[in-house]
């Protein structure tokens, strides 16, 4: 194998650089995969232009961003020949999330919270490059109906799993989800599976909504574009005319914005349950009139990262989640830097942007 490999190395907020890098050398208990396809998420934008809430060692450079990735298996350490079911040549996608499995927290169950954990891509040299490696006990096989395209969306479907579950949802729920993005338009099919008796999409954007749509969302309601044909100045009285007055049961805001977070906790009503996903600045607020929920007895949830999901996560990509309807753009791994800027503008209804990092496909 040659020793050095193409990478888009990230310095510093608004530096990454395509470079020629060494390709990393494995540990007995890594794996190398050759990256074929890896996904550009919200996270890699914030990185690049500083605008991460995370005050951590986190997206610091240099680094080589890129979490959400499928390739193919080129070499393993010994204890992962030994101890693993994989073999080199096998499709396959990763959990970026290395826990450690030794602290308190892990032994509780609650790996998604581990202080230890390494983030390929965040903490850890991640899949914006031809290789990267990783410990093989977060290596996942694709299943052979799935394409490499397709498996980039494993990570962010593994956390939508993650989010639905701490919904709860019971036959005949009416659902509402806040953000009509990827991750939003998987949890519109994830709900579907549910037994939700309505799933009503809201967003910003028609284009966004219509996909929402195509996928199964019931109810498509836009609060910004004025012109849209489906437009709502009122979202609570939209959502109670939708309802016979009883507003949603179960409501999960997957976007970051802080008035979609608040609309989330106005449109729920009696014994609902509300999920926030959408990672928020430092400085935004909830406000939660404390009698009004109390009286409601409502149960308010957070969901973060995507502990023991990928199991499921494989089964839903295998023919109950579409993913490739939201694809909407791919490009090479030196036009990334093209990539991340038309995600930050919306640029050309873009919906999800894959960078194809290994040309030898």
């Amino acid at each position: 194998m040659k020793e050095k490999m193409k990478a888009q190395v990230f310095y510093k907020p608004e530096d990454m650089r395509l470079e020629e890098v060494n390709i990393p050398q494995v540990a007995a208990d890594e794996v190398l995969v050759e990256v074929k396809v890896c996904g550009i998420c919200g996270s890699d934008i914030a990185y690049y232009w500083g605008l991460s809430p995370l005050e951590t060692k986190q997206g610091r450079g240099p680094l080589i961003l890129g979490h959400e990735f499928s390739g193919e298996l080129v070499e393993m350490g010994e204890t992962a020949k030994n101890r693993s079911e994989f073999k080199k040549g096998d499709r396959i996608t990763i959990d970026p999330v290395q826990y450690c499995n030794t602290c308190k927290i892990c032994a509780q169950g609650k790996v998604n919270l581990c202080p230890n954990a390494t983030v390929l891509g965040v903490s850890t040299n991640g899949a914006f490059a031809e290789y990267v490696k990783c410990r093989y006990t977060n290596v996942y096989k694709l299943p052979s109906n799935v394409s490499y395209e397709e498996g980039t969306f494993a990570e962010p479907l593994s956390c939508a799993i993650y989010a639905i579950q701490k919904l709860e949802v019971s036959l005949g729920d009416i659902c509402a989800i806040l953000g009509p993005g990827p991750i939003g338009c998987m949890m519109v099919q994830l709900l579907k599976r549910t037994g939700a008796g309505k799933i009503i999409m809201v967003g910003t954007r028609d284009y966004r909504l219509r996909i929402a749509q195509k996928l199964g969302a019931d109810e498509i309601l836009n609060v910004k574009e004025k012109d849209s044909t489906w437009y709502v100045e009122n979202l609570v009285d939209r959502i109670k005319s939708l309802t016979k007055g009883e507003l949603a049961d179960k409501v999960i805001c997957a976007t970051a914005s802080q008035e979609a977070a608040q609309q989330a906790l106005n449109i729920s009503g009696r014994g609902s349950t509300v999920v926030f996903f959408g990672l928020s600045g430092p400085n935004d607020i909830l406000k939660v009139p404390l009698l009004q929920n109390h009286l409601l007895d409502k149960n308010i949830r957070f969901s973060f990262r995507s502990p023991f999901t990928w199991n499921s996560t494989l089964k839903a990509l295998s023919g109950i989640v579409d993913t490739h309807s939201l694809i909407s753009h791919q490009l090479n791994l030196e036009e990334l830097l093209k990539g991340m800027d038309t995600v930050r503008k919306r640029k050309e209804k873009v919906m999800k942007v894959l960078i194809k990092c290994n040309k030898r496909r």
